[in-house]
């Protein structure tokens, strides 16, 4: 079992920054993937940045270069850096990990962005 707890949502203007944080249950070096998600009103859930094991970072696209995931592993803690937000990047955001096959969810943060 993997317990994420995700923290650092709320509200902020457009062209903004935020940084979510997930901190994990277990050692970062025994999860496969460690991501983080997000569900805009309306819309499936996407994801939106992972790390790896190995420190193998991926992006969506609509983020590409705004967005930074990173990790401290010795306080098993991931992060997500957001900068030059947009209103589209509204949504609540989850921090998921993937671990001997299994995904694990936290409960999600909201982020809004708006003027």
């Amino acid at each position: 079992q993997v317990q994420l707890v995700a923290s650092g949502g709320g509200l902020v203007q457009p062209a903004g920054s935020l940084r979510l944080s997930c901190v994990a249950s277990v050692s970062l070096f025994s999860i496969n993937t460690m991501g983080w998600y997000r569900q805009a009103p309306g819309k499936e859930r996407e994801s939106v940045a992972t790390i790896t094991i190995t420190g193998r970072t991926n992006y969506t696209d609509s983020v590409q270069g705004r967005f930074t995931v990173s990790r401290d592993t010795a306080k098993r803690l991931v992060y997500l850096e957001m900068s030059s937000l947009k209103p589209e990047d509204t949504a609540v955001y989850y921090c998921s990990a993937l671990r001997g096959g299994t995904y694990y969810w936290g409960k999600g943060t909201l982020v809004t962005v708006s003027s």
